[in-house]
């Protein structure tokens, strides 16, 4: 599966969440169905922990559903951000520096943590710079020219 369609698949989940009910992953399988994703119950587990929806009691009715914690309701997409607050980036060895606007860094981080970029094993962000440390060389290459990709817009 492409990490393309797992972002999409990913970001239908949120807005079927913020327009619907959704009360378990039965539900949540069927909705998504509808919308033309078909997934199994492990991948759509790993989605509901990947995207840290939480399920909350509907006050006095004894039922509940999933919600979206605060924070996404402030995060927004990789693609968004990246040609607003991208500065440059460079590969070191297995390290990728990712330079950003002063004060942009923590969001910027948060969007590539969320990509799941392969060979990613971490990331470390200050004010305007994030340390992006990758299991080899090639795999820090590879996410730079991703970046830049998603920042040229």
């Amino acid at each position: 599966m492409t990490r393309r369609r797992k972002r999409r698949r990913q970001e239908r989940i949120l807005k079927l969440v913020k327009e619907h009910r959704v009360p378990n992953q039965e539900v949540l399988r069927d909705l998504l169905a509808q919308a033309g994703f078909e997934v199994g119950q492990s991948t759509l587990s790993r989605d509901i922990r990947d995207l840290r929806l939480v399920k909350v009691p509907v006050a006095g009715s004894g039922k509940s559903h999933y919600t979206l914690p605060e924070e996404w309701d402030h995060a927004p997409p990789l693609e968004s951000v990246l040609p607003a607050l991208y500065v440059s980036a460079e590969v070191v060895g297995n390290l990728a520096v990712v330079r950003t606007l002063s004060g942009a860094a923590q969001a910027v981080a948060s969007g590539i943590d969320w990509e799941e970029f392969e060979g990613l094993a971490g990331s470390i962000a200050g004010d305007d710079t994030v340390l992006l440390i990758l299991k080899d060389p090639e795999s820090a290459a590879a996410v730079v020219t991703e970046i830049e990709s998603l920042a040229n817009r």
